[in-house]
């Protein structure tokens, strides 16, 4: 029985120490694993631009550095997924010319103020695409056509409204068209819009040429026009014209920054820039390659701007864009049948549903009176079988009110307080709640948390909470 008590003990501390270490301070950044939201599809240009920047700070930051694709929401979700988390320099956004634009079109409050700015990587111009064998070979001819078929053209590129979208709809006013004689197909970015072009379902892309480059190069497509000041400088892409030299003086170019929510820590802040100073100039290697050279070799082009002057330079895109979108041309344009918040709502209604026919049923069930047996008789019945049943029936409502609490439990102190010691607080109490040893439910609650936790941000790369201090 000593033994026995012993143990006891040597589990309660253990489980102790394991809550202390959970919320351990540790001053060092960054000490986990960090996520790099991308608000754009995967194979984009958003995607692989974010995706090689993952990379190198990974190298740079001495961790993990994993990259989700957060869309939908014509570009809210992926900002707000990333500019909406905890500031703690664990979740990076990468920033798309969208945030200039999603406020002024009454989809979010965020803005280019909601984040830290850090630093800008890339700004491209968009462009025009069509399929190698469209009858478009100019400008002059893709205009001639919108004049005499308007409404008939099908293009993408991006969410209605988006960069791409706007850069269309800016052109087509530049020669007294409508933003609505070409059909604008919505999109969750250029890689799934340049295969609708290549099946035949669209007739042209406006997108930025590095993100149309492997079609390009392959000839499987043709880049009519560029929407900048000038050629592109880049080997191999400097043959494509731009709209000026066809008679048009419209510009748009796209740009690509990382950002932090706001309130990030000054130090935290710095930490990065530093980063990724190193990385954008081309000290940081990796396998001997630098990120200038990836950029170039892919025809991104790779102009940056240090914090302030991306600050600057947000904020003058926001003014621009302002006063663009409040243009009455743009208010026939739509943004989609739907909102971002419309597949949460619904989720939220069919759970809601679904637990109320539950309900619904259960009740019923408590209502229904006993079968009779072969005589007409309802059967006897045991008064201690009764009780058991009364007894059963009350555990499992206790254990699936417990569930609902613990799950609730998890997600209002999980991030605040860090997953190993709520976990190991819910394990414990579950564990007794299923009648288990007390010996083995602490044992259960001091070794699983750790271990998942360890299997999922070192074996998975998917960053668990870590809590208020850190772990």
């Amino acid at each position: 029985m000593q033994t026995g008590k012993t143990v006891s003990r040597s589990l309660i501390l253990t489980l102790l120490s394991v809550l202390a270490v959970g919320c351990s301070n540790n001053d060092s950044y960054p000490t986990r694993p960090i996520t790099l939201v991308c608000p754009w599809a995967a194979g984009g240009g958003t995607d692989r631009v974010s995706r090689q920047m993952a990379i190198y700070l990974e190298n740079e930051l001495e961790v993990p550095v994993n990259v989700i694709n957060a869309t939908g929401g014509q570009g809210v979700t992926g900002h707000a997924r990333g500019l909406l988390a905890r500031p703690d320099g664990y979740t990076l956004s990468m920033m798309t010319l969208e945030l200039s634009m999603l406020h002024w079109r009454g989809l979010t409050d965020l803005d280019w103020q909601s984040s830290e700015p850090l630093m800008s990587v890339n700004e491209d111009p968009a462009a025009l695409f069509v399929r190698e064998d469209s009858p478009f070979t100019t400008m002059g001819e893709l205009e001639a056509a919108v004049r005499d078929k308007p409404g008939e053209l099908k293009a993408s590129g991006t969410a209605s409204l988006g960069a791409w979208h706007l850069a269309l709809a800016g052109w087509l006013l530049s020669f007294d068209r409508q933003p609505t004689d070409v059909v604008w197909i919505p999109s969750q970015g250029s890689a799934p819009s340049l295969q609708e072009l290549m099946s035949g379902g669209i007739d042209l892309v406006c997108c930025s040429v590095p993100e149309a480059r492997s079609l390009l190069d392959a000839s499987k497509i043709r880049c009519l026009g560029v929407m900048a000041d000038q050629r592109l400088a880049l080997p191999g892409l400097e043959k494509y014209p731009t709209l000026k030299e066809q008679g048009s003086n419209w510009t748009l170019t796209g740009w690509r920054g990382i950002g932090v929510p706001k309130g990030t820590p000054l130090e935290i802040r710095e930490r990065l820039v530093t980063a990724l100073r190193r990385i954008v100039t081309g000290e940081a290697e990796v396998d001997g390659r630098t990120f200038p050279t990836y950029m170039q070799g892919e025809g991104f082009d790779y102009t940056w701007r240090q914090t302030d002057d991306f600050a600057t330079f947000l904020k003058d895109a926001d003014q621009t864009f302002g006063a663009l979108l409040s243009r009455d041309e743009f208010k026939t344009v739509k943004s989609g049948p739907v909102g971002p918040d419309a597949f949460p709502l619904l989720a939220g209604c069919l759970a809601i549903g679904s637990l109320t026919v539950i309900s619904v049923g259960a009740a019923r069930r408590r209502g229904v009176p006993p079968l009779s047996d072969a005589t007409g008789n309802e059967p006897a019945t045991d008064s201690s079988s009764a009780d058991e049943n009364v007894a059963t029936s009350a555990t499992q409502k206790l254990a699936f009110t417990c569930v609902i609490v613990a799950t609730g439990a998890y997600s209002l102190a999980a991030d605040s307080i860090g997953f190993i010691p709520v976990s190991a607080v819910l394990l414990l109490g579950i564990s007794l709640l299923l009648k288990a040893p007390v010996r083995t439910a602490l044992l259960v609650a001091v070794l699983a948390s750790p271990i998942i936790y360890q299997i999922f941000t070192v074996l998975l790369r998917v960053p668990l909470p870590p809590g208020l201090f850190g772990w």
